[in-house]
């Protein structure tokens, strides 16, 4: 009777510190990402001058690698758990697909406001290839309706392959280094390393403690996982690509965000479905990928052009970005 008593008094206080516990969550993973976001750009920095090969480079094989982590985790998590097929297909393809929208469309967008983005034709293509070629996979693979353990393993194959590109290409591009970068690369790596750890485990602070305040809004899971999770797992892009566009390393921030993109379609989908065969929902298949793939041929072809894109470019990719989140959120 009396832990009754007590448990029907601490309900009322628990449902009034818990939203309080779950906002200082959500700041205290904001101040992580800030701290461990100054750790990583040093890092690459340091790697970029060290190894001296191109700022894009470093971006789009290291830090694209070391900021898709939470979706990677995400990805395998949910295909672990063995969900029933239109959760997994939620959570899993929701988060790929919302994250690299978020990337691609608000963290481009909101860094060509701070600074000019270029990229040469040469790179627009090579990448911006394999970027439109892996979302035309993508789909192929989702027509019948789910992503295969065979499909899954192709996915990941596609991306290992690029990946060996990137790294032909950096050694090849990469100069003779002076005899005394090897710890001071070693310093660049640790420090890398630890800052991206911290981004990371920020980052999963941060989605966590937002989606606990969405599901108190009684909020739709697929709405969850591709706009909160989607752009919640993306905050270490946000948080990096904005950092190296302040600090003008602008091509570092562009190739960490195309990098990221190819990763996030291909590997953590890949990686899932190589666990349980992931289902992909029709109306991402009709809605948010057709969508993607025109969000990034928007972005390319502003990129093609010698002014690249600056406030105006940033503004329309923006724009794009805000109107198919203000579709999703009517669709309610």
């Amino acid at each position: 009777m009396v832990a009754d008593t007590s448990n029907a008094m601490l309900s009322p206080f628990l449902a009034r510190v818990m939203p309080d516990m779950e906002f200082f969550a959500l700041f205290a993973g904001l101040v992580g990402l800030w701290l461990g976001t100054e750790a990583t750009i040093r890092g690459a920095v340091g790697i970029t001058l060290r190894l001296r090969v191109s700022e894009f480079i470093t971006g789009v094989a290291i830090l694209s690698i070391g900021t898709d982590l939470p979706e990677l985790t995400i990805a395998v998590q949910a295909a672990r758990e063995t969900l029933h097929a239109g959760q997994a297909s939620d959570v899993v393809i929701g988060t790929a697909l919302g994250s690299a929208l978020g990337q691609i469309g608000l963290i481009l967008g909101a860094t060509g406001l701070t600074a000019h983005l270029t990229l040469s034709r040469r790179l627009t293509y090579q990448h911006g290839g394999v970027l439109l070629g892996s979302l035309v996979l993508l789909g192929l693979f989702g027509l019948d309706g789910q992503v295969s353990r065979t499909e899954g393993i192709s996915l990941v194959i596609v991306y290992v392959m690029y990946f060996i590109f990137l790294m032909t290409d950096m050694m090849g591009t990469r100069r003779h280094s002076e005899s005394n970068e090897g710890t001071k690369l070693g310093n660049a790596l640790v420090l890398l390393l630890i800052g991206l750890l911290v981004v990371t485990y920020s980052a999963e602070l941060t989605v966590t403690s937002a989606t606990r305040l969405a599901k108190t809004l009684n909020m739709e899971q697929s709405f969850i996982a591709v706009v909160i999770l989607g752009f919640g797992s993306s905050l270490p892009e946000v948080s990096v690509s904005l950092a190296a566009a302040l600090k003008r390393r602008a091509h570092m921030s562009v190739g960490n965000l195309i990098g990221s993109n190819v990763f996030d379609t291909l590997v953590p989908i890949g990686v899932a479905a190589t666990i349980v065969d992931v289902e992909f929902d029709a109306a991402m298949l009709r809605f948010e990928l057709p969508f993607l793939f025109a969000l990034s041929v928007v972005v390319l072809a502003f990129f093609r052009r010698a002014r690249g894109i600056q406030r105006l470019e940033a503004a329309v990719i923006l724009g794009l970005y805000i109107g198919y989140v203000a579709i999703k959120t009517a669709s309610l």
